[in-house]
């Protein structure tokens, strides 16, 4: 007897995901709840379930295809764990012949480990595999489920002994070696691709820009790390700094936390502040709700919470709504200057940058500070330069004497 397995409900407003990748194979024992399946929407990757325990059935989807919420997709059928094993192995060479897969080596080797993890390699992650010359059998996934990031195959290739064959392969095979690999564009990536096309379509964009000192900022946080960690449980970082004064900016210049509807303005007495993480499948800008009314412990483990989620792949729809502003930090890869492009139905966008000693005059005295570029686009539709320079400008001074942000001034 067989089980259908369905396309579950993908959240408010959407309709359709495309098949991300089959994590478990026909003949495959499954465990009861065990993702089978990753679904890709246009703001997060969903796990398709298991319903019970059996071996896993037909496959009527492929991987990269388009699916709608209650599709059939597969089937699960019974059986034990034991008995679906030796079937898993024997038709793994089948599909393994007939894929196109541009890296059967790597594949293989991680298939041959048997470990789930190690098998099931994204794209981006077999990209890098190849890049480095990593066997991923030898990587530890810190992913959901074990699963391998392209950050665990960056982390390896950095720890990687010089004189490895793993490292001396492909040097050696490099002069000769012009290899190129086609990969359609996730759904995520596509979305990621209209969504900034659109806003630099529809809005009026314009960035200002300013420098600021963080030495104040960062002799506070070095002061009071220690006991802020040992009283909260989580570090603390600068983003918490700039989300409050954020806050205050958005206060004082409502029209920097509104938005265009229309031929209406909606202003917002509450501000949702939009954090830019880094995932495995492209930026993601999962919601900080009530910055406002948060304290920084609050605001730091919130913005934990979501990188640990995007890193494994479980951020949801609930995650990812609203935002009435959005913070991006181009700085912790090194960005020293940018220009963000705003996060559509928002107005505007602010981007940190790397932190650098540089000369700088204080009382007619040239001295070394710690100081960070930092850039607010803008619609300038909504806002005009004055109201964003102010903004920025108030940001600025919140972040150079702290004291503000406790005084709300």
């Amino acid at each position: 007897m067989s089980t259908e397995v369905k396309v579950p409900t993908l959240g408010e407003s959407v309709a359709e995901a495309t098949i991300g990748q089959w994590l478990k194979q026909p003949g495959e024992a499954v465990a009861a709840d065990e993702p089978i399946c990753s679904l890709e929407t246009d703001k997060v990757a969903i796990d398709v379930m298991a319903p019970h325990a059996g071996v896993m059935g037909q496959q009527l989807a492929a991987e990269g295809d388009t699916v709608t919420v209650d599709a059939l997709i597969a089937t699960i059928e019974e059986g034990s764990g034991g008995a679906a094993a030796p079937a898993a192995k024997a038709a793994a060479p089948a599909p393994a012949a007939a894929a196109p897969a541009p890296a059967p080596a790597a594949a293989a080797s991680a298939g041959d480990e048997g470990s789930a993890g190690a098998a099931v390699l994204s794209p981006a992650v077999r990209r890098a595999v190849l890049e480095h010359g990593i066997d991923p059998a030898t990587i530890k996934g810190t992913g959901k489920d074990g699963r391998i990031t392209k950050d665990d195959v960056l982390e390896a290739a950095k720890n990687k002994p010089a004189g490895s064959p793993a490292a001396s392969a492909p040097a050696a095979a490099a002069p000769s070696a012009r290899n190129e690999e086609r990969v359609k564009m996730t759904r995520l990536r596509q979305t990621i691709a209209k969504r900034l096309k659109s806003a630099q379509e529809d809005a009026a964009l314009l960035t200002t820009f300013n420098d600021v000192d963080m030495s104040a900022v960062m002799e506070s946080r070095n002061k009071y790390k220690d006991v802020f960690a040992k009283k909260h449980g989580i570090k603390l970082g600068f983003m918490s700094y700039f989300a409050k004064a954020s806050v205050l900016a958005l206060k004082d210049i409502p029209a920097v936390n509104a938005q265009i509807d229309g031929n209406e303005i909606v202003y917002h007495d509450y501000v949702d502040i939009s954090i830019a993480v880094s995932a495995p499948n492209g930026l993601v800008v999962p919601v900080v709700k009530d910055c406002d009314k948060l304290s920084f412990a609050g605001i730091e483990k919130a913005i934990a919470d979501y990188g640990k989620k995007a890193k494994e792949g479980t951020l949801t729809m609930e995650d990812m709504k609203g935002g009435t502003f959005t913070i991006s930090n181009g700085g912790v890869f090194g960005g020293l200057m940018s220009t963000p492009i705003i996060n559509p139905p928002q107005s505007a966008v602010l981007g940190l940058h790397r932190i650098e000693d540089r000369p700088v005059v204080r009382n007619g005295q040239i001295v070394i500070r710690p100081m960070m570029y930092i850039a607010l686009s803008y619609d300038h539709r909504i806002i005009d330069g004055r109201e964003a320079v102010t903004a920025l400008k108030t940001i600025k001074e919140a972040i150079e004497d702290p004291t503000r942000l406790l005084i709300d001034l």
